[in-house]
């Protein structure tokens, strides 16, 4: 590290304690759009103020804590949906044009938080907009056209009904190619409780149920015109970022990378043991040889160009976009599926209707679980259901987006479907605080064990690094990376994972909690975690400071921005204390801590004392009062959130 660099974070460390600083955060703009009173409002935040939620998710919670009373349904008008984007947001570099959706979840009852990239955030941002809060409920349905720095609220009785295709060339020709659109479809008019966001019909905001939080408000979308683009505060060393990440693309890794993406993903996981099967009761499936889908969808100026786009073939369509991994094991393994074909077209059901592909695929391969063991019937589900039919599960994704018969009551998620169908179908749920697993097996990667738990918004991927980044080789920018967030030399394995044992200890407790917080930071910034991240990634934390420094004049630490990860972490999960939520809620499925049954993976599980022991550790590390699991208010104050308590 250089002197200047030194002297730079010094300097940032003593303005930060003393809240003093020559530089002038921007403001934060704020859009308050009330549907009930067919209202919009516009806000401004000081950037004293913003520079502690500097955008994002950060930004989205502290409106709902500050606008939204606790116990409220969320599915009633009184809930608030928020989107927000960050002082970084299209600039001209990968990576940065990301959005959060945020409100409280109508599949689990807590914080609801999900992220999507594309084009659409790079032009809310160029509109001089910072969040966009919603409140009540039209009447009509109707959709909102976001131009020159405000929002006009526009009819979509014509729209109501139709899927993402469709609605969004009915947008088109009303207002021109010039506009990036996010909607809902028919799976979040219904109110199915893990329906999504979706964006150019093949992104999502998938996860915690927000397209059904914009169906409960009558919102079908967001209809953004496109402006001019914020220029960096420093353009030359601006453009010395994008040279660095050239520099690094230019590697063989990041050009399998392009070539596979994260369908790469399917055969090693599958090779180990390790590729969630049949509503994750196993994870071997020797037979699935997964599915080669082409890259090329890109966002906003990024040359990675990692998004996955499937080739026409009867009954697909490439402007639904194509599979990713979690996708690809939701949607097929979970489901006993081997058909790649079969597999895109339930992609592009989900992207059709709008519903989170992990969710949807994960409750239909529940269903199929219980009609197994006896506990829905051939009369209950209205057809035979069994794993590999891909049949069985294309209608049964048909009937939860419509809400037709059994898919009525899967449309509200796993968890609570088990308690209306009862008996022994609560074992049989794989998900935390209600919201469906992904497809990364905690067996081998113990630290999410962890963090599915623990995590606000339930079970998340992108949440924190995963444990396979411990066996990162010496001398790697990815051990670099790490070490420079606090994770300590000897976390690091010597073995490869095959051989490793996996389990939790204090220094995997601490790893998790420390890539936590900063993974929560660049959900604030809204970076994109393909480019942006602390150890595979192109760009990692020397380069957020660069970014921030040269984007937008703001000289800053890796410590101030980690404590705004810490900050947004702590808000969440006051947000959920406000809700009920305890350490109780921080709980595994059942059927995690039993051994696997066959294949290379035969007998791994979660041991529940490690587990227990790792939970307490984590609260303690956190600075969580140890009872209820959740910040204390001596904590809340160190972090500026005195305002909370």
């Amino acid at each position: 590290m250089t002197g200047r660099r030194i002297g730079c974070r010094i300097c940032a460390m003593v303005r930060q304690v003393f809240m003093v600083s020559s530089f002038d955060f921007p403001d934060a703009v704020v859009l308050n759009v009330d549907l009930g009173r067919g209202t919009v409002r516009r806000e401004i935040i000081p950037g004293r103020d913003y520079r502690l939620y500097p955008g994002g998710s950060a930004l989205a919670v502290r409106l709902l804590l500050e606008k939204m009373n606790p116990g409220v349904d969320a599915l009633s008008p009184d809930n608030l949906l928020v989107f927000a984007v960050s002082p970084f947001t299209g600039l001209p570099t990968a990576g940065l044009s990301r959005i959060a959706a945020a409100a409280k979840s109508p599949l689990t009852g807590g914080i609801g938080d999900s992220q999507a990239g594309g084009f659409l955030p790079a032009e809310f941002a160029a509109n001089g907009i910072s969040a966009l809060a919603v409140s009540g409920r039209s009447e009509q349905p109707v959709y909102l056209h976001i131009k020159d720095g405000t929002a006009e609220i526009r009819p979509a009785g014509h729209i109501w009904g139709k899927t993402t295709g469709d609605g969004e060339d009915l947008i088109r020709e009303e207002l021109g190619c010039d506009v990036e659109i996010a909607q809902i479809g028919p799976a979040g008019e219904r109110l199915v409780r893990f329906a999504c966001v979706v964006h150019n019909c093949s992104r999502a905001n998938g996860r915690t149920g927000m397209g059904a939080v914009m169906g409960s408000k009558n919102l079908r979308a967001l209809a953004v015109s496109r402006a001019a683009k914020p220029r960096p505060a420093s353009p030359e060393a601006f453009r010395d970022i994008n040279r660095r990440l050239a520099e690094r693309l230019d590697d063989p890794f990041w050009e399998d990378f392009k070539d596979t993406g994260t369908p790469g993903n399917v055969e090693p996981l599958r090779d180990m043991g390790y590729l969630p099967r049949n509503n994750y009761s196993s994870g071997w499936f020797p037979d699935f040889k997964g599915i080669r889908i082409k890259g090329g969808g890109k966002c906003y100026v990024c040359p990675l160009a990692c998004k996955r786009v499937a080739e026409k073939s009867p009954g697909v369509e490439p402007r639904y976009g194509g599979p990713e991994y979690g996708t690809i094991a939701a949607v097929g393994s979970y489901c006993g599926i081997t058909s790649g074909e079969s597999i895109k077209i339930s992609h592009q059901i989900c992207n059709m209707y709008g519903m989170d592909t992990i969710s949807c695929g994960a409750t239909v391969s529940f269903a199929i679980d219980c009609f197994s063991k006896g506990l829905i019937s051939e009369r209950d589900a209205g057809m035979k259901l069994s794993f590999g039919d891909s049949e069985s599960v294309h209608r049964l994704m048909m009937m939860v987006a419509e809400r037709e018969g059994i898919g009525d009551i899967l449309a509200e998620g796993s968890a609570r479907a088990a308690q209306i169908i009862g008996r022994g179908a609560p074992d049989l749920v794989t998900a935390t605080k209600g919201q469906e697993l992904p497809a990364h097996m905690p067996h081998f990667k113990p630290s999410l064990s962890l963090i599915y738990a623990v995590n606000p918004g339930g079970a998340d991927h992108q949440s924190s690094e995963h444990d396979t980044m411990l066996f990162a080789q010496e001398g790697s920018h990815a051990r670099r990376w790490l070490s420079s967030l606090g994770v300590s030399d000897d976390s690091f394995a010597r073995q490869s994972p095959r051989k490793a044992k996996m389990e939790m200890d204090g220094l995997r407790v601490r790893f998790a909690l420390l890539t936590q917080r900063f993974y929560s930071l660049l959900d604030t910034l809204c970076l994109c975690q393909f480019v942006w991240g602390p150890s595979w990634q192109a760009l990692g934390p020397d380069d957020v400071l660069d970014l921030a420094s040269s984007g937008i004049g703001w000289e800053t630490s890796l410590e101030e921005l980690m404590e705004i990860g810490e900050r947004k972490l702590n808000m969440m999960r006051h947000f959920n204390a406000r809700e009920g939520f305890t350490k109780e809620d921080d709980a595994l499925p059942r059927r995690f801590f039993e051994p696997l049954p066959d294949g290379p993976s035969k007998g791994a599980r979660i041991d529940r004392r490690n587990f227990d022991e790792a939970r307490e550790l984590y609260y303690s590390l956190a600075g969580w009062d140890a009872s209820s699991g959740n910040p204390s208010p001596e904590k809340l104050k160190s972090l500026s959130l005195e305002w909370l308590i």
